[in-house]
């Protein structure tokens, strides 16, 4: 004869797998649902066919409809299972869009016809800056919006539309909806501190503070960003790397007093580097009319080399 003791640990087992049956059902249920959803409110699948292929399916569906109206065999039949867009339906116009909806079994119908509609909307955002309620109004659910914020929160930064489309919460259609509006800022070389280059892909730390450093030796600002290859060992495929993500405002660029510096201000600049090319660059102005003030002509002197001419004219200049 069976204890007690195990009968009632049989029937607590028991009672354990109902529980956790229902739930799973429960979930299942809850999935199909917002699957339904998903696919009534965005369908991801379009076919463009020909106009008259198109007008006829829309004539057949109006016909239909007729007969539902006046109670004929339509009345009984389930609803029409592909819909066309509205637009030219002679055969000699555009081709239509026709979109094809599978079939449901009515249960599966009345959830959808019975669920209100989500409002989703459309406006330019920055994804490393948007609250939880706009991600929501873009159409976001609330647990997707929290998995976006928590990415964020962890240090995560989207760097380029390609990283929010990535998001295993983006799925490819809600990301072709939104591509035109995701307004990413890209990074002013003259605003920018070290922690906002230390972010680029690639710069780290140490670059991040060179940087600054180059942009201060430059007399206070980057006229052209291959100055960064000044930099020592910062290659041009570093520099490739963020050239999508970084951007000089014209406005910010200081003009580099080249023609009116003294000695002890030009021989900090990197191009010219030295005591004796200073000098000898204001030397050339104090024995030349204005009008010979240029990088060639100082060259052509022998006050500058070629690569000294070349670095100094990726620099803006002050009107002498």
């Amino acid at each position: 004869m069976k204890s007690p003791v195990h009968s009632r640990a049989k029937s607590l087992v028991a009672f354990i797998l109902v529980i956790v049956g229902l739930q799973l059902l429960l979930f299942g249920y809850r999935a199909a649902e917002r699957i339904l959803l998903a696919h009534r409110d965005h369908p991801d699948t379009v076919y463009v066919v020909d106009s008259a292929l198109a007008a006829r399916l829309l004539t057949e569906e109006k016909a239909r409809c007729r007969e539902g109206e006046s109670g004929g065999p339509a009345q009984q039949a389930s609803k029409p299972s592909r819909s066309v867009s509205s637009g030219s339906s002679s055969a000699s116009g555009p081709p239509l869009v026709l979109r094809r909806h599978a079939s449901h079994e009515r249960a599966a119908e009345r959830i959808v016809s019975h669920s209100p509609r989500r409002t989703v909307e459309n406006f330019r955002f920055n994804p490393n800056t948007v609250t939880l309620d706009e991600l929501r109004r873009l159409g976001f659910t609330d647990k997707q919006a929290r998995s976006i914020d928590n990415y964020r929160q962890k240090g995560g930064r989207f760097r380029r539309k390609s990283d929010f489309a990535q998001s295993y919460v983006v799925s490819d259609s809600v990301y072709a909806r939104l591509e035109l509006y995701i307004d990413i800022p890209l990074l002013d070389l003259n605003r920018a501190d070290s922690a906002a280059f230390d972010e680029l892909p690639g710069i780290g730390g140490y670059f991040a503070r060179q940087m600054v450093l180059h942009r201060k030796r430059l007399g206070g600002s980057y006229s052209d960003p291959r100055q960064l290859l000044e930099i020592y060992h910062f290659t041009q495929e570093k520099l490739d790397a963020i050239a999508d993500l970084i951007t000089l405002d014209s406005s910010l660029v200081r003009p580099y007093p080249l023609w009116t510096y003294p000695i002890d201000s030009l021989r900090k600049h990197p191009a010219i580097g030295n005591y004796a090319t200073a000098r000898a660059i204001v030397f050339f102005r104090e024995h030349n009319p204005r009008e010979n003030w240029t990088l060639p002509a100082l060259q052509k002197a022998g006050v500058l080399t070629p690569d000294q001419t070349r670095r100094l004219s990726l620099c803006k200049f002050a009107k002498p």
